[in-house]
């Protein structure tokens, strides 16, 4: 890959080259990965958590983290946030003093990414969700509407992405290499940019674990849907909760594994 091929790339992007074999030969083939990099989130001078991210839209990841585990209510509780020059430290001070959860505690959640939450999910209960209602033809074009827009899958694959969307359009997409990150960037990004989570939907490209259900409820977002699977306990935590989860999603059709009657089959 030339210089200006790899300056050509998108963020979070990094050139690399691989092999492959051509008529009993290996043929070097020039590309690019997706970047990961270990980030820290300190919040007043406290390490907080650690966890694999790419690193790009930073001071999303760690308000939507916050805010996720309970250490912020809104921008608003933020005195300054900044990232190191590195990029893999992200350095919070708050506009009030905090217990912070102790590292120790953290759970290490499962999948890609090493996604951290401080939190027990079975003593979780969200608040209500605002109604909402959409047909599963808006649900499968919100889906294919953030395929559409994704920068890094293209060139990398590996890399997950989500959406915070109504029933009519995506509103906010973020990329990341982890699925938890994903969501976490969102929240962010809707924080900084004033964009409303309760009642949304949230279109994601990476398994539905119950730490996922878990940041859409925290969200308020009464509907979450993947192209892949939901586990066993973010089944049985979206029928306790009330939410809609969807998976398998098509161009022909998806799965409803709690919820369906957020679903109006009417075109």
């Amino acid at each position: 890959m030339s210089k200006n091929e790899a300056k050509r790339l998108p963020s979070g992007a990094v050139p690399a080259s691989w092999f492959v074999p051509r008529a009993g030969r290996w043929k070097e083939v020039d590309g690019a990965v997706i970047e990961e990099k270990n980030i820290c989130i300190q919040v007043n001078g406290q390490v907080l958590a650690r966890f694999m991210a790419t690193p790009m839209e930073q001071e999303a990841l760690a308000l939507g983290f916050l805010r996720s585990e309970g250490v912020i209510s809104g921008p608003d509780d933020v005195a300054d946030l900044r990232v190191g020059p590195s990029g893999e430290c992200v350095d919070v001070w708050l506009a009030h003093s905090a217990r912070l959860p102790d590292d120790g505690d953290a759970i290490r959640t499962a999948g890609c990414g090493g996604g951290v939450t401080f939190d027990d999910l079975l003593h979780f209960t969200p608040e209500p969700f605002p109604p909402l209602q959409l047909t599963p033809q808006q649900l499968i074009a919100r889906y294919y509407e953030i395929r559409a827009a994704e920068a890094l899958y293209p060139v990398t694959r590996g890399v997950h992405a989500s959406a915070l969307c109504t029933p009519e359009r995506a509103l906010l997409m973020a990329e990341d290499v982890g699925r938890h990150n994903t969501l976490d960037k969102l929240w962010g990004k809707a924080m900084l940019a004033g964009v409303e989570t309760k009642g949304r939907i949230l279109v994601t490209t990476g398994r539905i674990s119950s730490e996922m259900l878990g940041k859409a409820a925290k969200m308020g977002a009464p509907v979450i849907a993947s192209r892949t699977s939901p586990t066993s306990r973010s089944v049985a935590l979206a029928r306790a909760w009330g939410m809609t989860l969807a998976g398998y999603i098509r161009r022909g059709g998806f799965r409803v594994y709690a919820g369906e009657e957020r679903f109006n089959n009417s075109h």
